[in-house]
């Protein structure tokens, strides 16, 4: 039961991870119209930045693709962690009202990782 839970959790912040790095380059998401000032500022000076939203929009889709199939589940959580630490990042400077929405991804990576633990031994271990 505990992986079948895991699996949907997984499978849904994957798919998540998806449309949000598909965003970035079809832009088919409006922004909302009532965002915070200094997350709009934060959003002009990473568009200003060519080559920064196609690189964490390809990060995104292939951590979630790689999220969403089991086999390959510990591989994407320690490839979107680095994206999901900026998104908390700039919840906690930005926009506090998303923090809940950040924690359940960071609850389901955490346990992605944890569960996947044995995996990632080889990676540190002499």
């Amino acid at each position: 039961m505990k992986q079948k839970i895991l699996f949907v959790l997984s499978l849904l912040t994957g798919l998540m991870f998806i449309n949000a790095g598909l965003d970035k380059f079809l832009h088919y998401m409006p922004v909302p119209p009532d965002l915070p000032e200094k997350m709009v500022q934060m959003g002009t000076a990473i568009a200003e930045i060519g080559w920064l939203l196609p690189l964490v929009g390809a990060v995104e889709i292939l951590g979630g693709v790689l999220l969403v199939i089991p086999r390959t589940r510990a591989l994407g959580a320690i490839v979107i962690l680095p994206v999901l630490t900026g998104v908390l990042l700039t919840n906690i400077t930005a926009a506090p009202s998303g923090l809940p929405i950040v924690a359940i991804f960071i609850a389901v990576i955490a346990w992605v990782i944890v569960d996947n633990w044995g995996k990632y031994l080889p990676i540190v271990s002499r």
